[in-house]
């Protein structure tokens, strides 16, 4: 099992990112996937959630509205679409092989650093 994410990087508040999540060594679509992320000196946060047909999803109050999660099982690939970025934002960012489970399988993350 592999979890490989990318597409963070540095932007200006308000500012917009895609992250994606590459998996492979398992058949996507058999899982629900999330996004969780860790701002520096804090512990791990939940973002969003998926199920594996990608009809159901769900979100932290704290990105609500600005953040979409989707997928494409064809792919393998998980994604995070940030809008309105804001500086507590900042994270390092991961995707994960369950709805909500901080033990479960993650890649390596990437890191997105948002300024104002």
């Amino acid at each position: 099992v592999q979890l490989v994410e990318s597409g963070g990087g540095s932007v200006q508040s308000g500012g917009s990112l895609r992250l994606s999540c590459a998996a492979s060594g398992f058949i996507c679509s058999y899982y629900d996937m999330s996004w969780v992320r860790q701002a520096p000196g804090k512990g791990l946060e939940w973002v969003s959630a998926i199920n594996g047909g990608g009809s159901g999803t769900a979100y932290a109050d704290s990105v609500k509205g600005r953040f979409t999660i989707s997928r494409d099982n064809a792919k393998n690939t998980l994604y995070l679409q940030l809008n309105s970025l804001k500086t507590e934002d900042t994270a390092m960012y991961y995707c994960a092989k369950a709805w909500y489970d901080f033990t479960a399988t993650r890649g390596r993350g990437t890191q997105v650093t948002v300024s104002s």
